[in-house]
């Protein structure tokens, strides 16, 4: 099975530091995880104000980010373990009897259709040369200076913030990934069968 670090070859990311990625061409980006908020369950009033904050929040941005959605089969094994530990513990006839009904009920859910998950990311990028340069420069030769780079991983945290503040203003929660979570949700695109089931890399304990 390949390591956490095999799936890079596939990536423009050469590194993954302080919750922070660092692609080949050295610009850095975060990311943050986004809640979903059901929009149509709004009264009128509500929806009016979200689309007036989030129209607000994205004439406020000074620089660009992308917006992504990840949909995969939802991983519910780790639900239904809790389940079984639940009955085994269970004195109650009756209340045991619900759980044994309630399992089954979400065993047959799943051998019937898929039960999928959506996950909404915003990511932040910062670059320490204009686009352009960076386009028509080999990767090799765009090298950055140590304290340049620790002002740019400084200026891409106020962004970070910035946007996460944005977005908690339309009601949305925010979440900066941090370099744990990073790497699994890397990981997890190029090893789906494994993630669906709950199975996920082994992280080394020195990584920040």
């Amino acid at each position: 099975m390949k390591s956490e670090r095999d799936i890079f070859q596939f990536l423009d990311v050469k590194d993954i530091k302080n919750n922070t990625l660092i692609l080949k061409d050295n610009s850095l980006r975060k990311v943050l995880k986004v809640s979903a908020v059901n929009f149509f369950l709004k009264s009128q009033e509500e929806q009016d104000a979200i689309l007036y904050n989030f129209h607000n929040f994205l004439n406020s941005l000074e620089f660009s980010i992308q917006i992504c959605v990840s949909s995969r089969k939802m991983n519910i094994i780790s639900y239904l373990k809790k389940l079984k530990e639940l009955e085994e513990k269970q004195t109650n006839e009756l209340l045991l009897l619900q759980l044994r009904e309630y399992e089954n009920f979400i065993n047959n859910l799943v051998m019937t259709g898929e039960i999928m998950e959506k996950n909404f990311f915003v990511i932040v990028p910062f670059y320490f040369t204009s686009i352009e340069a960076i386009k028509t420069a080999p990767i090799k030769e765009v090298k950055i200076d140590p304290l340049e780079f620790e002002r740019g991983k400084k200026q891409l945290q106020e962004r970070a913030e910035f946007v996460a503040f944005g977005l908690s203003k339309c009601g949305l929660k925010v979440k900066e990934l941090t370099t744990k979570e990073l790497i699994e949700l890397f990981w997890s695109i190029y090893h789906q069968n494994e993630a669906e089931i709950g199975f996920l890399p082994a992280i080394p304990p020195h990584i920040t």
